[in-house]
Parts: structure tokens; sequence; C-alpha cells
């Protein structure tokens, strides 16, 4: 298949529509269009489909790690590119493409700075075609190879919280140490980690997600306000649960993670960690991670991510069935859902296994 050109209105289909893939989570708007057009101006980032790569060829996976909401994050371009080359240095191979960890307003466009300034293509494939929390949801699958060595470099924060890091070990203690490293960067950190084969990442990732995003985004910015929603949720195969008011909204930045509960009208109800983990009305289940969990504007119909709902906006809210999704693995995986229920308090093993 043909390369696919990146150009600046891809820039936006793939922010708005990781915007919606993102589940609440997935970084913000503003800044994953500063970064994707930063990436067109400064060079030409290819998007290569999975098929014209060799199996043995080696991908690394760029993202980030951190709270939405920390006041102090700072991650600039320049810290994606070095944690990149950090990585390199360490592995002493030849990285053949680089793939984004999730989708998400800022994650969609992981990588494509990264691709601009090195030539190295992009991979058409995320860990999960959806946003997630944790370093392991997005580490397709690793957690279970026994015997695999997982090697992160992460970089971020300004002035006295600026750190480098290079930290090799097994999945669970160098992801620990990542988040660690975000918090005391500040909130948020850029990260080049775990290099796998094309094959494994194509059996255990979301092959399409980056042209899954892109089209979302385009259906979105086709209309405006509810023709607009309308529009995303026929593409995606989901369907509006309710449009109304939010009359509470609680958030806490802990642990390197935003964790809260968004009510509306009294009778909706969601929890989130980073993402929208359940969607209830008067105790009754409408939607569980991993499906799809959303909330846009009811008016313009643009994406509000968990850390920017405010009481009194105006919202709908969308829910897409996992069965609907491009997923990794790990979804699949309960090891790695059981920690949701001790963050949200809420059950959510049942609901998906």
């Amino acid at each position: 298949m043909a390369k696919i050109k990146l150009d600046e209105k891809m820039v936006e289909y793939a922010v708005f529509g990781g915007a919606v893939l993102g589940g609440g989570g997935g970084g913000w708007i503003e800044e994953g269009l500063q970064i994707g057009r930063l990436a067109i101006e400064i060079g030409q980032p290819e998007l290569l489909t999975v098929d014209e790569f060799q199996d043995d060829d080696l991908l690394v996976t760029v993202s980030m790690v951190g709270a939405p909401a920390a006041k102090d994050k700072f991650v600039k371009p320049v810290h994606y590119a070095k944690a990149l080359e950090i990585l390199s240095q360490k592995i002493g191979k030849p990285i053949k493409g680089i793939n984004t960890n999730e989708n998400g307003a800022g994650t969609t466009i992981n990588g494509w700075f990264q691709s601009a300034i090195t030539g190295i293509p992009l991979v058409d494939l995320a860990c999960n075609g959806r946003a997630h929390p944790t370093g392991a949801m997005g580490s397709l699958n690793l957690s279970e190879i026994e015997a695999y060595i997982s090697h992160q470099a992460a970089v971020g924060g300004k002035g006295s919280n600026y750190m480098e890091m290079i930290i090799s070990g097994s999945l669970e203690k160098t992801a620990s140490m990542i988040r660690k490293a975000s918090v005391e960067a500040g909130g948020l950190v850029a990260v080049a980690r775990n290099p796998v084969t094309l094959a494994y990442a194509k059996e255990n990732g979301a092959a399409g997600a980056i042209t899954q995003a892109i089209e979302i985004g385009e259906a979105l910015l086709a209309y405006q306000g509810e023709a607009a929603i309308d529009s995303v949720v026929t593409k995606l195969g989901g369907k509006v649960i309710t449009t109304g008011t939010v009359t509470d909204f609680q958030l806490e930045t802990t642990g390197g993670f935003d964790v809260g509960t968004v009510r509306m009208d009294d009778s909706f109800e969601m929890t989130f960690w980073n993402e929208y983990m359940t969607l209830e009305k008067n105790g009754e289940r409408y939607a569980t991670f991993p499906d799809l969990i959303m909330t846009l504007d009811a008016k313009t119909a643009r994406p509000i991510v968990s850390a920017a709902i405010e009481k009194g906006q105006q919202l709908a809210i969308i829910a897409v069935p996992k069965e609907k999704l491009l997923l990794s693995s790990t979804m699949r995986n309960v090891k790695l859902m059981k920690p949701i229920e001790e963050i949200i308090q809420k059950s959510i093993i049942p609901y998906i296994a």
C-alpha cells in the first residue's frame, strides 16, 4: 500500500479524532495541534501501513506518561526527540519504525515530530486504539512474557524539575519508575520504550489506529454541533447516551494520575482514572472501560477531556462498545484491569470478563 501523506489537515483530523478515541484522556487538543503542525513544518513525517515493514523490523513505542491536569507539567517537542535518542543509544540496534502507545488528542500524533527530524517512518499502529491509564496497558501484553527486558527512556520537566532517565528491567518495575519520574518532573514526561518486532506489534497492537483517528476527525469536523456528534457515533458504531448539565465534578491529581467523578443532572455519573472508566445512571451501568466513554460540548461538539470538565457545562456523553474499537490484546488481560477497581472503587471485572 502507498505511503500516507501527512499534511496540516491530517494533523487536525488526527488530533480531533484522537481526542474522541482518548475517552477522556490522551492529552490536550491544543498541544496535539502544536506538535503536529511543528512536525509538518520542519520535515515530512511518513505514515506507513504494517504491510510495508518486514516481520523482524524493530519498532519503538513513543508516549507521554503522567497526569494531564498537573500544574507544573512541562514537555516540549525536543523532549520527545531526546527520549528516542537515549533509547536508541541504549539498544544499539536500528529502529525501523515508530508507533504511538494509544489514540488521544496528544497521543495520536506521538512520533510525528520524531519522524520528521530523524526520517524514521511512523507505523499506522498504536499499542492500543483508545487511550488507557497505565503504561502496562500500552505495552502490547509484554507483561506476560517472563523473560522480556523492558528498556524505557523518559525526558521532561523545566528548570530544577528537568530530568533524563533510562531504565531497564521488568515491565512492571520500569513502568512504575517512569510513572514516578513523571511526578518528579512536574507531572508529565516524554517516553520512548519497549523495542519489539513488527510481527509482535501487529499481533498484539491496533493496526490501522492512526488512520481510524483521522477518519473520525474528518467525520467530526465535517459538521457542526449535534450533527457532528451524530456523525462521530455513526462512524464508530456507538450512540449518544445523554445530553445535559454538569452538576458536580471532583478531580484529584495523585500518583501521576487524574482521578475523579463527573455527575450530570444528578442522575448520570462517570468515574475517571485519566480516562473515563464507568458510566452509570442511578446505579445502573451503561458502559465500562475499555468501552469508549467520551464527553463533547453539546453545542460545538468539541471533545472535552476529563481534566477540563467544569460545573455548569452542557455536555453530550457518547459510548461505543469495546467490540467496535481497535484494541490491544492488553484490553483482554484481566490482570491489567484489576487495579482500576482499587482506584475508582467500583466493580470492573464482572463487566468485561
